[in-house]
């Protein structure tokens, strides 16, 4: 039995909520993989595995172990201490293994939203250049279409998956895509063999269907044509991992390493989980976010990965704990109990992917990368009118059914901000809480267990490291004929090995924008600007390396860094095609406007359409009718 995407109640939900609702021939990344099939096995591979039939032994055994497998994990808005390792309290058991084994860093960076952080990821193009300027849900209309400003891939960008595959990786994605769901955009035309895609911003991780008022179904790929049926037992975590084991098993005879990309939703909205792992936390949060935040502020400073004397600030719109009453305290308790029981759920699923490449052999020759794309989500779509509605008559949120199957769970500014703790904001925004999260890096060659490298790091240098680890030459400017955008990271396989205190010198910038919200980087320095309502939309000066909280703004004291840092940001804007917000912008509102203008309108369409048909045909009968009285009269 499978279960199919349900229509009838959201088209009824969609009719109401729009009465709520606010005004307002391309050419693929790659060909077909490189028929130049990896040496096989040398002589003096080990006895047990020359006595192996072929499919049976590990595949580094078999391809003389020139190229790493690589396994890249990535959690949907978990925060810079939502991982043990980080300091936070949640479970997560598997991924402080990969901790203790490897690397991780305290000063990485990425986008403070979804889809930018994996188009960078993917291609090590600062998003302007690849496409992604902004998201298709939040990008202001008057930005569509502009250069940098797709909402997608753009044509002119190559993947690190397309690099890997055309030197002889096999390439896998299972989990949330988000780039583009063109046919040139979708998996197989981007360097991936086998693919299984959720290609919305999120979706429901119980059910095939969407989590918000943007269109009327979520969409699902595999090997890039639609899915329109989900397991019965379908939950997203464990789904996403069965499909990355079963890829990697289909191929385990071809000889070659492999590229695993598990993108999962956990822990995106809705926040859902299965029953157990939400217990496994239960009484944890009853004492509120702020000790939470404390808490996750001394731990993450025992561990090393702050300063000691590292200050916080308190993230506007955050609610006062002790404010609430005792029955409001216990559901927010119950929410966070929620998200620590989806991040602990899966955590269990890397675990399961872990063992089952021990037991085939080939975890001692792979590379594991685990991230974040961006900090905590502390909006609340209950706080729109129209998705209110939508979502009353979609989902239940009652205490008791939290996290369940037909469930709507968020975790609001209060929790968001502790499970940023102890930096400043959250998702969308540009302080650290937006843009820090963690990264661990494990089964690098000549490394270290535990370490730990605070120097910067961003997104746009993972497909440089992993090129780097595999050997292969990044394209420079040109690709399979065609011009394509230069990848702008550098490798952290020198810092990871010792041989380099620092991935970017101290002279080197590096913008960011995203929605209006901006920063630039510069050794130990960061320049940022905020919009209302968290922000006052004005630059700030801090030193994050001394000061991570953001909470010492250095302009007085240092005005010629001040100014300078402010050129190089108005370099960036200019080079990377930067523009600016329209009077007004915010996030959460233009995603409603979106739905409205792209969703809503065009599937309604055609039924006011034969609406209007109507009425005027009524209108036209009793016209008729009365003129033909009036004319019997006289």
């Amino acid at each position: 039995m499978r279960v199919r995407s349900p229509c009838a109640r959201h088209t009824l939900g969609l009719l109401l909520a729009l009465l709520t609702a606010p005004v307002g021939a391309v050419q693929p990344d790659a060909l077909q993989p490189s028929a130049t099939q990896p040496s096989a096995a040398q002589p003096s591979a080990a006895q047990r595995d020359a006595a192996q039939p072929i499919a049976a032994r590990p595949i580094a055994a078999r391809r003389g172990a020139a190229q790493p497998n690589f396994v890249v994990l990535i959690a949907d808005d978990w925060g810079f201490t939502d991982v043990g390792a980080y300091g936070g309290e949640m479970p997560t058991p598997n991924l402080d293994e990969l901790a203790a084994r490897g690397t991780r860093f305290s000063n990485f960076h990425v986008a403070a939203s979804c889809a930018p952080t994996r188009a960078m990821l993917m291609t090590g193009v600062d998003n302007h250049r690849n496409g992604v300027g902004n998201m298709p849900e939040t990008i202001p209309l008057s930005h569509e279409g502009q250069p940098g400003y797709l909402g997608v891939l753009d044509t002119s960008v190559v993947t690190v998956a397309s690099l890997l595959q055309d030197s002889g990786y096999n390439t896998y994605v299972a989990g949330k895509w988000h780039l583009g769901q063109e046919p040139h955009n979708l998996p197989p035309a981007r360097g991936f063999q086998r693919s299984l895609i959720q290609a919305d911003s999120g979706s429901d991780n119980w059910e095939m269907r969407p989590y918000l008022l943007l269109k009327p179904d979520v969409a699902w790929f595999k090997e890039g044509e639609p899915l329109h049926e989900l397991p019965e037992d379908f939950y997203s975590s464990t789904f996403f991992v069965d499909t990355a084991i079963a890829q990697i098993a289909a191929d385990r005879d071809s000889g070659k390493p492999f590229f695993s990309y598990v993108a999962f939703q956990a822990n995106h909205i809705p926040v859902q989980a299965p029953e157990h792992f939400i217990e496994n936390n239960r009484g944890k949060y009853d004492k509120g976010w702020h000790e939470i935040r404390q808490a996750r502020r001394a731990e993450a400073i025992y561990r090393g990965l702050l300063p000691e004397d590292t200050a916080m600030t308190e993230t506007p719109g955050t609610p006062d704990w002790e404010s609430l009453s005792p029955a409001d305290k216990a559901y927010q308790a119950r929410r966070m109990e929620v998200y620590a029981g989806m991040a602990e759920a899966m955590d269990y699923e890397v675990g399961r992917l872990i063992s089952y490449l021990k037991d085939i052999g080939e975890y001692d020759n792979t590379v594991f990368l685990f991230l974040s794309d961006n900090g905590p989500e502390a909006s609340d779509p209950y706080a729109i009118s129209s998705s209110r509605l939508w979502l009353d008559w979609q989902y239940d949120r009652s205490i008791d059914r939290l996290g369940g199957k037909g469930a709507y769970s968020i975790i609001g500014p209060g929790w968001a901000s502790a499970a940023a703790g102890p930096l400043s904001t959250y998702k969308f925004y540009a302080g650290e809480g937006g843009l820090r999260v963690p990264l661990i890096i494990a089964g690098v060659p000549e490394v270290p267990p535990e370490q730990l490298v605070h120097s910067l790091a961003h997104v746009t240098d993972i497909a440089p490291t992993l090129l780097e680890l595999a050997g292969i030459k990044p394209p420079a400017g040109q690709y399979q004929g065609r011009e394509v955008e230069p990848m702008i990271g550098t490798s952290l396989l020198p810092v990871l090995q010792g041989k380099a205190e620092q991935t970017h010198g101290s002279d080197k910038p590096i913008g960011y924008e995203l929605s209006g919200n901006a920063a630039l980087f510069k050794g130990a320095f960061k320049l940022v600007k905020n919009l209302p309502p968290i922000g006052d939309g004005q630059w700030h000066l801090f030193n994050i390396s001394q000061d991570p909280g953001e909470t010492d703004d250095l302009q007085q004291q240092m005005p010629e860094l001040f100014a300078e840092m402010q050129a190089d940001y108005a370099a960036y804007a200019t080079a990377n095609r930067v523009l600016p917000m329209p009077e007004g912008y915010e996030p959460l509102q233009q995603v409603q406007i979106n739905a409205l203008v792209k969703g809503i309108l065009p599937r309604l369409a055609l039924p006011l359409l034969f609406v209007l048909l109507g009425i005027a045909g009524l209108v036209y009968l009793r016209r008729r009718k009365t003129a033909k009285a009036r004319n019997t009269i006289h």
